[in-house]
């Protein structure tokens, strides 16, 4: 029980941390749209795991980072999280009324402004990470959200609606439209704190595996879960006809699966006692569905 209030006074101080410095971010005026400003603090400052940057910040200190050099690149990851399920809720992609417990975007601006303002989250988020000047870092990102990495994931994934899928095409899915981005946020914490190319090696299995368990435990909620914790509809996947794991191997084997990419997350940083924090990360994100 210690170790699990440890863990969530850790993740609640992240993730204030982390929501304190957006706040700061998206107050700028800086000649922007008063109607736009609005609409991306709706998006961006709307309750939220905060995984991403708490993964990238979790990563730069167990490397030895120290002070707030990362903050910028982990806020930036918020932003572009923000971004993608703006876009993904559109009419033209999922039609999605529901997102963290209120009204999606386009439901209350309208799909124009929701289109505008999740452009300028993008903007925004690489305009942070420029700031870090570290080219790496901004080659990483655009790598995980490009046409190879989270857009070429959320286009097959259109592609495979209604269609009968087989677990290779989910996992393809699931890799490139969640698990790219996750795995980038680990890495850049990483790279932003200086790590040793073991360090960096382990942490970069650790994010691939955490990236599509969380992806995979996200699908078994959405066939069993509560729509207060999740924040949409559940059900949803099943009704649009998704390429899922459950859909494609059935509630129990997704369990497994879950189960065993969450251990060979936990087992690619065994030897590095500095890691704790991410062990426990791991097997939070698993519990949700126990």
């Amino acid at each position: 029980m210690k170790q699990n209030n440890s863990l969530q006074n850790y993740l609640d101080t992240q993730r204030k941390i982390v929501d304190s410095y957006l706040r700061q971010i998206l107050n700028r005026r800086d000649g922007i749209p008063g109607l736009l400003q609005k609409a991306m603090q709706y998006s961006a400052l709307s309750e939220g795991k905060r995984l991403r940057p708490i993964l990238c910040l979790s990563a730069y200190e167990a490397v030895g980072g120290q002070g707030k050099k990362a903050l910028p690149a982990a806020a930036a990851l918020e932003l572009l999280h923000a971004f993608s399920l703006v876009h993904d809720d559109l009419p033209c992609m999922d039609d999605d009324d529901l997102r963290r417990g209120k009204p999606t975007l386009h439901k209350v601006y309208g799909p124009a402004m929701a289109v505008l303002a999740g452009d300028a989250l993008h903007a925004l988020a690489f305009q942070l990470l420029a700031s870090t000047k570290k080219p790496g870092v901004i080659q990483e990102v655009a790598l995980a959200i490009g046409a190879g990495g989270m857009i070429g994931g959320q286009v097959t994934d259109i592609l495979a609606e209604g269609k009968k899928v087989r677990l290779p095409e989910v996992e393809y899915i699931h890799r490139h439209k969640t698990a790219a981005l996750i795995r980038a946020s680990v890495r850049i914490g990483a790279i932003l704190g200086s790590a040793s190319t073991p360090e960096l090696k382990a942490l970069t299995t650790y994010g691939e595996k955490i990236g599509l368990a969380f992806q995979v435990i996200d699908d078994i909620l959405n066939v069993e879960g509560h729509e207060k914790h999740l924040g949409k509809k559940v059900g949803s996947d099943k009704l649009k006809e998704k390429a899922t794991y459950p859909k494609a191997v059935g509630i129990e084997k997704s369990r497994n699966i879950a189960s065993q990419l969450t251990q060979e997350a936990k087992r690619s940083i065994r030897t590095f006692p500095q890691f704790f924090r991410l062990q426990q990360i791991a097997d939070y994100l698993l519990a949700r569905i126990r």
